[in-house]
């Protein structure tokens, strides 16, 4: 998995002017409710600090959630002190109660590296299910989505905190490898971090097969939030036929 325990407490700050959470799950809700009107329990699987969970439950759902970085459910739990958010590996987590919708969005997925792990994962997820239940994954690029050795920027800033982090994207064959370093400037002086996030980067068949093999069936939508489509999942006990709308 990642190292963003190093820094949680930048997380926020970065993608703020990055990424429209908002809008995201308000794309989500309708989503969720054109292909299971009435669901209402939630559970976000790789919830990373809340931010979509917490905009989920102001549209009026029931949002619980595991992540394995504790400084992550720290911060989800303070944004959504309704909600139950636990630490968890997504590949072997196993709570009580099932739910309406399961969600794995921001390409958290990409951190089982491997497609037998993927499926694992997958048949935890579906493990949590009701029985007339969706599973939505973001998946993280296909092959040849990504650029080897592209180089990125994101900086962010508040009252007496100022942040630049660049990474690099190295590919080695179906791994991402993810090289982050940031500069955090404060009054105190200025201090340097380092993390490396691995991602896999899986074919749409991989993709599509793990989740048969998790006893789904699945449809991919292309446009889903962002660049990166979205994979949605039902028990394969359903209408097969129909899909899940």
């Amino acid at each position: 998995m990642g190292d963003y325990g190093k820094a949680a407490d930048l997380y926020d700050l970065l993608y703020h002017g990055i990424k429209d959470y908002r809008a995201e799950a308000q794309r989500l809700a309708e989503l969720i409710r054109e292909r299971r009107p009435g669901a209402h329990r939630l559970l976000d699987v790789g919830c990373g600090t809340g931010e979509h969970a917490r905009h989920l439950s102001a549209l009026g759902f029931e949002v619980d959630g595991v992540d394995l970085e504790p400084a992550f459910v720290e911060i989800a739990r303070e944004k959504c002190p309704q909600g139950r958010f636990e630490v968890a590996d997504m590949s072997v987590f196993d709570l009580p109660g099932r739910y309406d919708v399961v969600l794995s969005l921001f390409s958290a997925i990409g951190y089982v590296r491997t497609p037998d792990a993927l499926r694992r994962t997958l048949v935890r997820m579906a493990a949590h299910l009701a029985p007339d239940g969706i599973l939505v994954v973001e998946p993280w690029f296909e092959p040849g989505q990504l650029t080897d050795r592209f180089v990125t920027l994101a900086t962010g800033e508040k009252e007496d905190l100022k942040v630049c982090r660049m990474s690099r994207t190295v590919i080695e064959g179906t791994i991402s490898r993810l090289e982050f370093e940031y500069l955090v400037g404060r009054p105190g002086g200025i201090e340097r971090r380092s993390e490396v996030h691995e991602l896999g980067i899986f074919t749409r068949t991989e993709m599509e097969e793990a989740f048969r093999g998790a006893g789904l069936g699945v449809e991919h939508v292309p446009e889903g939030l962002d660049r990166r489509g979205l994979y949605v999942g039902w028990p394969a006990n359903e209408d097969s036929g129909r899909g899940p709308a």
